[in-house]
């Protein structure tokens, strides 16, 4: 890919700009309120267009928006600088797939992928040339409402995932026909938020940074992703937004980064509430930092031509700036949005991707797809036999989801509509050919206030009058007469997202009421669990046959979950994301690091643990995930024991499907370095890989294994870091999950 496009062009725009025109190009604004028809309109935002002082939008709803917004910037721009559009497209635009930690919970990059490339195809058609996506912050909070948006707790998995979406958005090329750019977001360690809570900062060590959160962003650059979106959090006590070491260090230097950084919505703005100083000062770090762009808050539009002219001596933050400096910087920026916009062909035709060719793709196909993506992302945590069930059987549907359609699109589906969504009860009449006897059983949750808040983007969650006695006594006489219970329990869509962070991330307390009524009846339950993150579900599973994690699965949701009920679909998902057993649990992964007390796995006194966790209730391990069927893991074999730095072992694993059903089985690679410099993860994931079986098919799976999984980072600070490796013994697991596996020892030689 020429990441030079356009190269003479740019610099030939650079030598007939003027300051005005450069910092121009560094705003980037919302579509608002558009413009109203007329000639002589007056909005801001065509004020703006009108004066050449808007580099991009974002948020325009058609291609005939887009198209006028063009218009208007070209004639207000004296070179003819054409804008790029921008949208949010996180899980699909305006076919919405399952939330990304559902599909994170597929495991499988070939439908990442092609789900991305969808949406990139809907959204080129509708006039947009970049996307914010994929979302790439490793995850290991369940409180942090983002983690919806998230692709999980691990870094191995989320890397992949950052290369699946970013080629399914850009292909070979994100100027192409039916393609848009990515936008790697939000860099870097928003996922590790000190408290749960959305927008707060991170204190980690550097070794973290290294080997946890940043190598989502190294695979996504080295995949081509064409932007960067920078964090609202501080990490290690300096914002994001300000975060030079990181941005001009770290991402463009480490990895050679050379597109496009964007700040997140005011971002550069609440600098001055982060306490880095006055909004003259703030804008200055940021744009020293290397963003490149201003969203929305306009504060480079208004202190950059004082700053050019003057310069800025802050000794209160530390900063003393020459005014050639600052225009040296202005101009650093403002070629790296040209260089943008030539790189997605914008230079050469300002109206390309605005003539509505190639049009939309089928909107069936995309259905097909999102029904395939919905039965692979939800992830089957238990099953006593019930499921599949027979579509003869008489079967209730019970719960506040049952009939729900708003509420399964999931956060950040800005585009989608509630009326695409099949709800449930619709998706199991049309398999059973008959309805299924139905209650609501309780309401999604109890607090009016709670109800207030939940419906800030519009009416998703609603509440019935009736008491919650009346309604429990309806859903058990409607369980008494069916052979099998299928309850639809979760969150609503705002429950997660941003700004969604939950003290308590588990059931509702009317559903769990509701839950422990049913399961009083004895009649067979199957819970189907919709929510945007990982839910404590300690003791649910002890009131149920069945357990299906469903997660909130997009327009056709629902229908991936009634193809598992019913046995039209074999359940593949695996967890992405450990489920805690309590909702104070948390954050809590596979890959924590090992203690001198370590848990046992229940409490012990003196080791570390949980003073009031019951023995019995244990979280559901990352990457866990049944099946319809049984598969037998072999123990794992190296073709070597012993092995010099540059060799290649082969780590072989024989699986045997011995059930009835066929099976995609997610084998799973870790490794644990039990002698090291520093502590290490008491185990880390290195490798997986899908495999199809056949029932009663046995199939040998291969991995090579060299020294550089082994190497680590040491981080005294980010400039002083170095990666090693350490001659000696590590040890790799294989199995399922990151709990249930076999291990076998390599020795490496120094």
């Amino acid at each position: 890919m020429d990441r030079r496009r356009g190269g003479e062009t740019v610099d030939r725009l650079m030598a007939q700009m003027t300051l005005a025109e450069k910092i121009g190009q560094l705003n980037l604004l919302a579509a608002g309120e558009g413009l109203v028809t007329g000639a002589a309109t007056a909005t801001p935002l065509a004020k703006r267009l009108d004066a050449g002082q808007v580099g991009a939008i974002f948020g325009t709803k058609s291609l005939a928006s887009a198209r006028d917004l063009q218009d208007r910037a070209l004639a207000g721009s004296r070179l003819k600088i054409p804008l790029f559009f921008a949208e949010d497209v996180i899980h699909g635009h305006r076919t919405v797939f399952p939330l990304p930690i559902a599909l994170a919970a597929s495991w499988d990059m070939a439908l990442i992928e092609a789900t991305a490339g969808f949406a990139a195809a809907e959204a080129s058609a509708e006039g947009l040339h970049q996307v914010y996506a994929p979302m790439i912050d490793v995850s290991r909070d369940a409180r942090w409402g983002r983690m919806a948006e998230s692709p999980g707790e691990d870094p191995h998995l989320a890397g992949a995932i950052a290369a699946a979406m970013t080629r399914g958005l850009q292909g070979d090329d994100p100027a192409s026909p039916g393609r848009v750019a990515a936008c790697l977001k939000h860099f870097v360690a928003y996922g590790a938020p000190l408290s749960g809570r959305d927008y707060d900062n991170a204190s980690l060590a550097w070794e973290d940074l290294l080997e946890t959160y940043l190598p989502p962003f190294a695979q996504g650059v080295a995949a081509g992703a064409a932007s960067v979106m920078a964090a609202f959090n501080a990490v290690n006590k300096l914002p994001m937004h300000a975060h030079e070491p990181l941005i001009e260090g770290w991402l463009r230097g480490t990895t050679g980064f050379d597109g496009l950084v964007v700040s997140d919505y005011t971002g550069i703005r609440e600098l001055t509430a982060h306490g880095l100083g006055s909004p003259a000062t703030v804008v200055l770090r940021a744009l020293a930092a290397g963003i490149d762009m201003d969203m929305v808050g306009e504060d480079y539009l208004a202190h950059l031509p004082a700053l050019a002219e003057a310069g800025l001596d802050a000794p209160e933050a530390g900063l003393s700036v020459p005014a050639e400096r600052v225009r040296a910087l202005i101009d650093r920026a403002c070629a790296r949005v040209l260089g943008f916009k030539a790189r997605l062909g914008l230079l050469d035709d300002p109206w390309r991707g605005l003539t509505g060719s190639p049009p939309a793709p089928d909107r069936a196909e995309g259905r097909a797809l999102a029904r395939k993506a919905a039965a692979r992302s939800a992830v089957l945590l238990k099953n006593d036999g019930l499921l599949p069930h027979d579509p003869a059987a008489r079967v209730a549907l019970i719960g506040p989801l049952a009939r729900d359609r708003a509420n399964m699109l999931g956060t950040w589906s800005v585009s989608g509509r509630a009326a695409d969504v099949t709800p449930l009860f619709e998706a199991m009449t049309a398999i059973a050919g008959r309805p299924p006897a139905h209650a609501p059983g309780c309401n999604l949750i109890e607090e009016d206030w709670l109800v207030d808040r939940l419906n800030v983007h519009g009416v998703t969650v609603t509440r019935d009058p009736r008491p919650e006695a009346e309604m429990l006594a309806e859903a058990v006489a409607v369980a008494q007469t069916a052979d099998v219970v299928v309850v639809a329990l979760g969150e609503a869509k705002e429950h997660a997202g941003e700004s969604s962070s939950r003290l308590c991330p588990d059931l509702p307390a009317p559903q769990r009421r509701l839950l422990d009524a049913l399961a009083a009846t004895g009649t067979p339950l199957v819970v189907a669990v919709f929510a945007g993150r990982a839910l404590a579900l300690g003791g649910v599973d002890g009131r149920c046959g069945a357990l299906l994690y469903a997660w909130h699965g997009g327009i056709a949701g629902p229908e991936g979950v009634a193809d598992l009920i019913f046995g039209r679909a074999e359940p593949s998902g695996r967890l992405p994301v450990t489920l805690p057993a309590a909702p104070g649990q948390t954050p809590v992964s596979h890959a924590e690091d090992p203690t001198g007390r370590p848990w046992t796995g229940r409490f012990v006194k003196f080791r570390t643990g949980w003073l009031d966790l019951p023995g019995d209730r244990q979280p559901y391990p990352f990457g866990f995930g049944l099946s319809y069927t049984e598969v037998d893991y072999a123990p794992p074999r190296l073709s070597a024991a012993e092995a010099g730095p540059e060799d290649r072992v082969r780590l072989s694993v024989t699986l045997t499907n011995t059930g009835p059903r066929p099976a995609t089985e997610t084998v799973q690679v870790y490794l644990s370095d039990p002698e090291a410099r520093i502590t290490r993860p008491a185990r880390h994931l290195v490798a997986f890989r899908h495999v199809d079986l056949a029932p009663g098919a046995t199939r040998e799976v291969v991995f090579e294994i060299g020294a550089d999984l082994a190497r680590y980072p040491l981080a005294p600070s980010l400039e002083t870091a170095r990666w090693v490796r350490d001659p000696g013994r590590i040890v790799l697991h294989v199995g399922p999950n990151s709990r249930d596996t076999r291990p076998v020892e390599l020795t490496w030689r120094a």
